[in-house]
């Protein structure tokens, strides 16, 4: 299976790392100074799971025509930031054939009507990922303290069990680092993550704290519960109802007492930068008002994170 990354970047550096570690064959799509750091220093990861250092094969956009021409690829894997996706399709689109699966990982559901109209739905695979990394000052890998993850499967039940998914299964099983699994029902599993993330997101970017310090305060509990009730319910909405053990497991870390935990959203958002706002607290919320679901806890966030993007794109207007 010849496999594309785009970018070397925290999340595809580091699966896409992996694989390549273990043997298979991935080329990473980069920028021209990144191809020259990894011509100079190769992939570097730091990670309790397993420090490495070693060359990768890698192109960059102007010769990714003539590459995949010549060795057409099977697979695409496509890590970006939601609101980079429409320059990110740009980017993969001359590594994409006939015979390309394309594996977003990113967060929420909203990027797959994109993804479909660009390359066919038939296409596109379902994908998802927990990981914590971030592309250190010298380009290295940086695996925070996480139990590394990658999911995927075919969006459409019949075509379970594809050559396709059955390859990328075994590759993840030959890499280490990370657990690969391949789902037979990858849109429930899509829908659980999603119904978690919006949640979480919701919650400390408009507290603009952790998930402890939210259930420190007054009905805080009450408030995260209800705030994930409006979540469970667009997800039962839209045929995908979170199975028991799963919601359960969701609550008990929304309401944790004492978490550190926060929304990777948040962490953008302290730092001043852009969030993926739109494809995961926003879309929740529109599919909520589509559903006749009252959401008010999510149109809260929803306005704030609004606010946040608008005083960021014009910080001189009051």
């Amino acid at each position: 299976m010849h496999i594309l990354v785009l970018g070397a970047g925290g999340t595809g550096g580091y699966f896409g790392g992996r694989l390549a570690q273990s043997g298979a064959d991935v080329t990473f799509l980069v920028r021209p100074a990144r191809a020259a750091q990894l011509d100079r220093d190769g992939l570097r990861i730091r990670s309790a799971l397993g420090d490495a250092a070693f060359p990768v094969a890698h192109v960059t956009a102007d010769a990714l025509p003539a590459l995949a021409a010549e060795r057409p690829f099977d697979l695409v894997l496509l890590s970006c930031k939601a609101y980079d996706l429409e320059s990110s399709i740009e980017a993969i689109a001359p590594a994409v054939g006939p015979g390309t699966a394309v594996l977003p990982i990113l967060n929420g559901l909203l990027h797959y009507k994109a993804l479909d109209a660009r390359f066919g739905a038939g296409n596109v695979l379902g994908g998802l990922c927990f990981i914590s990394a971030v592309k250190g000052d010298d380009g290295e890998i940086v695996h925070l303290p996480s139990p590394p993850s990658m999911t995927f499967g075919e969006r459409d039940r019949a075509r379970n069990g594809s050559t396709r998914t059955r390859a990328l299964e075994a590759l993840c099983a030959q890499a280490s680092g990370f657990e690969g699994v391949r789902s037979d029902d990858f849109m429930q599993a899509a829908w659980n993550k999603f119904s978690f993330l919006a949640a979480l997101a919701a919650a400390t970017c408009l507290m603009r704290a952790s998930i402890g310090r939210i259930v420190a305060t007054e009905r805080g509990v009450d408030f995260l519960s209800a705030l994930h009730d409006e979540c469970l319910a667009v997800a039962a909405a839209a045929g995908h109802a979170i199975p028991e053990a799963a919601a359960g497991s969701a609550r008990g870390l929304l309401t944790q007492a004492g978490s550190s935990a926060t929304a990777s959203m948040l962490r953008d958002l302290e730092a001043g930068q852009d969030v993926e706002a739109a494809h995961i607290v926003g879309d929740m919320l529109h599919r909520a008002e589509a559903a006749g679901i009252a959401a008010p806890r999510l149109q809260a966030a929803w306005c704030h994170l609004q606010a946040y993007r608008s005083r960021r794109a014009t910080p001189d207007i009051p």
